[in-house]
């Protein structure tokens, strides 16, 4: 029986688990549509079902440290998009994929997609900008690692700034120059540590932070994880890093 949602050239159904934040969420449905106009043409439109949760509690969740309510929450909001079709099921944030093991359903996973690409362009050492969450356990960075690179991470200061930053400004949709130069001193100090390319490893930053503010190659994990789920959902092969 054809799936009731597919496309009929058989695209799969994509799932966006997002709301953490909406602002980064709109940039998953952005890009998603893109990369199928890109890959369709015409006025070819991404077939998709998002499921936004209230960034407020997830957030009050990891600041108490409560990560199983969290996946719990994010459990059920992943069994609803399988329940409304989704095929190709992406978390919308890189610090929730510290549960992305309990959610219960197979996710491309945001760090792997973001190591392919970095092992692609032919990089082993790299910086990484993300909540302190993200930055500082190992759920991303041994993730990370477990794909042969070797990951910087800022010093406490510079986290400290890179995390405020985010909750204070970006998740509110408030993007300020003086933070952006901020970002671009905390890259500048990464590179003279020896990172060869910076992953902007939350969603967010990529409202804040482009390759122009870079001397060094920048992976947008939400551009590359949103282009990868729609390659999937097309039917091509997971890539390999080389």
């Amino acid at each position: 029986m054809a799936h009731p949602l597919r496309h009929d050239r058989g695209v799969k159904v994509i799932g966006l688990l997002g709301g953490m934040s909406w602002e980064s969420s709109i940039e998953y449905y952005r890009v998603v549509n893109e990369r199928v106009r890109e890959r369709l043409g015409g006025p070819h439109s991404a077939h998709c079902v998002l499921y936004s949760v209230d960034f407020a509690e997830i957030e009050r969740m990891q600041s108490d440290g409560r990560w199983d309510e969290a996946a719990a929450v994010l459990r059920a909001a992943a069994q609803a998009l399988v329940r409304a079709g989704a095929e190709v099921i992406v978390l919308c944030t890189n610090t929730m994929h510290k549960v992305a093991d309990d959610l219960g359903v197979p996710l491309l996973h945001l760090a792997d997609t973001t190591a392919t690409a970095v092992r692609r362009a032919g990089l082993t050492r790299v910086g990484l900008l993300g909540t302190a969450f993200t930055m500082e356990q190992d759920f991303y960075t041994g993730r990370l690692a477990a794909h042969g690179l070797d990951v910087l991470v800022p010093d406490p200061d510079d986290r400290a700034l890179v995390h405020r930053v985010i909750y204070d400004e970006l998740v509110l949709g408030v993007t300020r120059e003086p933070s952006r130069q901020s970002y671009r001193e905390v890259i500048a100090r990464l590179v003279d540590r020896g990172a060869e390319g910076v992953i902007l490893g939350c969603t967010e930053i990529e409202l804040l932070i482009t390759q122009p503010d870079s001397p060094v190659p920048v992976f947008p994990t939400t551009r590359l994880h949103a282009q990868l789920a729609v390659d999937v959902a097309l039917g091509d092969d997971l890539p390999r890093a080389g």
